[in-house]
């Protein structure tokens, strides 16, 4: 089993960690886990994975920042960034950065697998037939407002013309559905 791969998971909840490294392990892969940015970049290190699955929020920490330095690590790595706050603002940041795929939670082993199979993008993926709700837009709105500012609320707040509190308040929210 040589040929197996090495794929590192970085997830902050750890009970979908252990599930998710039971059923790639099923999948015939050698499984390193990590539920913060430190440790991530600690095993990616030492065990030079070729994939990584990593999470969008890391207790309040970007995934994001972990993309680059886990290529720098490993320039060949295929990376697919896993989210329960999806927003159009990083998921473009996630593929710019250097993520081969961005998915949605609640999300299994097998569509995991998917994603890394799928490394080409799909000139026929079909148009949504409904257009986003008012509210999706406004979400999407402050999550590319927000990732413009780097993610200081402040500078969001200013740029949206709205209270910082508010704002706050605003991002505690799930995000609305399409």
């Amino acid at each position: 089993m040589t040929d197996a791969i090495k794929l590192l998971l970085v997830d902050d909840d750890a009970t979908f960690l252990r599930v998710l490294d039971g059923a790639m392990q099923r999948r015939g892969c050698i499984t390193c886990c990590a539920t913060d940015t430190a440790t991530a970049l600690a095993l990616a290190s030492e065990q030079l994975p070729q994939r990584a699955v990593l999470d969008l929020n890391l207790e309040g920490e970007s995934g994001l920042q972990l993309i680059e330095p886990l290529l720098a690590i490993r320039p060949d790595m295929q990376i697919v960034v896993l989210t329960g706050y999806a927003s159009i603002a990083t998921a473009v940041e996630a593929i710019k950065l250097g993520a081969v795929q961005y998915l949605t939670k609640p999300a299994d082993a097998e569509q995991i697998s998917q994603a890394f199979a799928q490394l080409n993008g799909n000139a026929q993926t079909p148009l949504p037939e409904n257009p986003m709700s008012v509210r999706r837009m406004e979400w999407e709105h402050v999550q590319r407002v927000l990732a413009e500012c780097d993610g200081n609320i402040s500078a969001a707040a200013r740029k949206l013309n709205m209270h910082r509190r508010t704002l706050q308040r605003k991002l505690r929210k799930y995000p609305v559905k399409s």
